[in-house]
């Protein structure tokens, strides 16, 4: 069931221009609670997810126009949009993944293979040349016992590919725009729960590395078009998961990690900064706030 919003509490969309830090509205809702900005390749649309579907807004404001998925419903907030802007790939609750056209009939097609309940796929990124999906695969292997690792896929369909295989959790899966890595956030470098640190890895999952160690709780690295400037999403210490309603930061560093400062600070967490919410230039970000009245 989609999410939806606290009494007293707005979904507000804003874009951040990271070289001053100057925020500014969109657009707010206090019906509907949206997640998840990305922008067309164009830079003439930002695509949202709420209530199990897809709008769209043009970055300069107006009213949310809802995208007609050809039926498929009940989508969290994982959507990545192709290379050329003509396809949307989203995550649906039924744990599968679906292409759905943006420049006509919405043709959707499952991309995702049946490998039973007890798999779920979660789905963060798009290689750049547009053949490949980068997504978490949710293992259920007991009613209280789940594994999360990273895969990936051909937008064609075909076989998964899992790249990690370990117990820790690991989520937020994105290529570089060289194609010449796979960014995540995991547990995987640290005995205490809860505490994801960012790493990436060469898209044949060798060369592991971690790229932050700090106290807090960091989540969903993205890079901008040109590969220079990190964003991430960082909880208080102590975090478990990626949850709602909590003051957050939105980060930037350098693409290995380094350099890191505090970009904008706000009320929000889980579909603040999902998906790569960079604009086509690589100035802007965009990001949902939850603020409670």
């Amino acid at each position: 069931m989609a999410r939806t919003l606290r009494p007293g509490q707005r979904a507000q969309l804003f874009i951040v221009d990271v070289a001053t830090g100057e925020s500014t509205l969109v657009t707010e809702s206090h019906d509907l609670l949206f997640e998840a900005p990305n922008w067309t390749p164009d830079g003439q649309w930002l695509i949202v997810n709420g209530d199990g579907g897809l709008f769209r807004i043009s970055p300069k404001g107006g009213a949310l126009e809802s995208i007609d998925l050809g039926g498929v419903t009940e989508l969290n907030n994982d959507h990545v949009l192709s290379p050329d802007g003509t396809t949307v790939y989203v995550s649906s609750d039924d744990g599968h993944l679906y292409a759905i056209a943006l420049d006509g009939p919405p043709n959707p097609r499952r991309v995702s293979n049946d490998r039973g309940p007890a798999f779920r796929y979660y789905l963060h990124g798009v290689s750049p040349d547009g053949t490949q999906l980068a997504y978490i695969g949710l293992e259920f292997l007991s009613p209280d016992a789940v594994r999360t690792n990273v895969f990936t896929i051909p937008t064609a369909g075909g076989a998964d590919v899992q790249l990690t295989n370990e117990d820790a959790p690991h989520d937020g899966s994105e290529f570089s725009p060289d194609g010449k890595w796979i960014y995540f956030n995991s547990e995987r470098g640290s005995t205490e729960p809860g505490h994801a640190q960012l790493f990436r890895m060469s898209v044949d999952g060798e060369d592991i590395e971690q790229l932050t160690f700090d106290e807090r709780v960091n989540w969903f690295p993205h890079l901008n078009p040109a590969g220079d400037t990190m964003a991430y999403i960082s909880y208080p210490p102590g975090t478990l998961g990626h949850p709602a309603d909590l003051d957050v930061i939105i980060r930037i560093a350098d693409p290995n990690g380094a350099d890191a400062r505090d970009l904008v600070h706000l009320f929000g967490g889980q579909g603040t900064l999902n998906v790569n919410s960079w604009d086509p230039t690589g100035t802007k970000l965009a990001y949902v706030a939850y603020p409670v009245d």
